[in-house]
């Protein structure tokens, strides 16, 4: 070609149409996939993003794309990243990133998710570039930690089972042999005793009782839960048994309850039974000096649920003691002025 001031030009004509076409189609397959999608340079800038990438770290694609690759990892990781990724391209293959290792990505807020990075090298005309595929694990470890967790708590019920039986059987028994002997000492030799050998005896005995009594709370506590059916129950019914086993206790006090019609529904009665026993006998027990003890059980449909309250005119509980009340052996009184119990109910 020969120009008008008679300067040769040879130009040279390439159809690129096919690579352009191979061009959208890959930038179509990117931003169809269903994980975040990241492509990135030898130099570790961003050259293209996906939609779905925009959700998972909440940039923007126009933030993201010529921006470096450590934007979206968490500070303490940065500084090494650069020499981790030079690595990767001397010798780029597919592969899983951070094999064995933890992996944590960084969105735009500063809250991290833990994520799972395949590496894929595609040739370019602008040399290899690597197209990341990241995915979001954190609900996944999540859900691993909490399986581990049960797993954990399965085998550690085991060994409060073992111990269970260890509690009411070794325990127990030099308990009632101390028991024994106190009966004995008593019944032979008490008229011998002066004061302070009676006084004596009766400090041991009343804490050998509480001994006795703290190791069947422990067996009690180690058997919570253990072959639990809901059974379909009157809990009017269970309500006039336990106020019935109470009956000493409430005339000697001269407790007054007052409770709501209750309904019947599915629990665990064994455990419904022992709670409302509970409640009753400690708001008795711990009643105000000179003061009838009163209580109300109520009774409220929440939807499928139904909320009960116990409520009694009784000593109460510190607000700050709240946190521990449902603590196991938790004593929030002097053993002096109250009996027992020590928790959780």
């Amino acid at each position: 070609m020969v120009t008008a001031d008679g300067t040769l030009v040879l130009a040279s004509i390439i159809d690129i149409t096919e690579r352009k076409k191979a061009e959208q189609r890959f930038r179509l397959v990117v931003e169809s996939a269903p994980n975040a999608m990241v492509l990135v340079n030898s130099e570790g800038t961003i050259a293209l993003v996906n939609t779905q990438t925009e959700k998972l770290f909440g940039y923007e694609r126009e933030e993201l794309i010529g921006a470096k690759l450590e934007i979206l990892l968490p500070e303490r990781f940065r500084e090494a990243h650069p020499d981790r990724r030079n690595q990767f391209f001397l010798s780029p293959t597919v592969r899983s990133m951070g094999a064995g290792r933890d992996l944590f990505a960084r969105k735009k807020n500063g809250s991290e998710v833990q994520v799972e990075i395949g590496l894929n090298p595609i040739d370019t005309d602008e040399g290899i570039m690597v197209l990341a595929s990241i995915i979001d694990i954190t609900e996944r470890k999540n859900q691993e930690t909490t399986l581990i967790r049960k797993n954990e708590l399965e085998v550690k019920n085991k060994e409060l089972e073992q111990f269970a039986f260890l509690a009411s059987h070794d325990l127990q028994e030099p308990l009632r042999t101390v028991s024994n002997y106190i009966q004995v000492l008593e019944e032979d030799y008490g008229n011998t005793f002066d004061s302070n050998a009676t006084r004596y005896l009766k400090t041991i005995d009343q804490a050998t009782k509480r001994m006795s009594v703290l190791v069947k709370a422990l067996l009690m506590y180690a058997r919570i839960g253990r072959d639990q059916k809901l059974v379909f129950t009157d809990l009017n019914r269970i309500l006039s048994e336990v106020l019935s086993d109470l009956e000493n206790l409430i005339l000697n006090s001269n407790a007054k309850i007052i409770s709501d019609p209750l309904p019947s529904m599915n629990v665990y009665e064994v455990e419904f039974r022992q709670l409302i026993q509970n409640l009753i006998s400690n708001a008795i027990k711990f009643s105000k000096k000179g003061i009838d003890p009163e209580i109300r059980i109520r009774c409220e449909k929440e939807e499928d649920y139904c909320h009960f309250s116990v409520q009694d005119n009784g000593i109460g509980i510190d607000s700050k003691y709240v946190d521990r009340i449902f603590f196991i052996f938790q004593i929030l009184h002097l053993k002096e002025e109250y009996e027992g119990p020590w928790g959780s109910g």
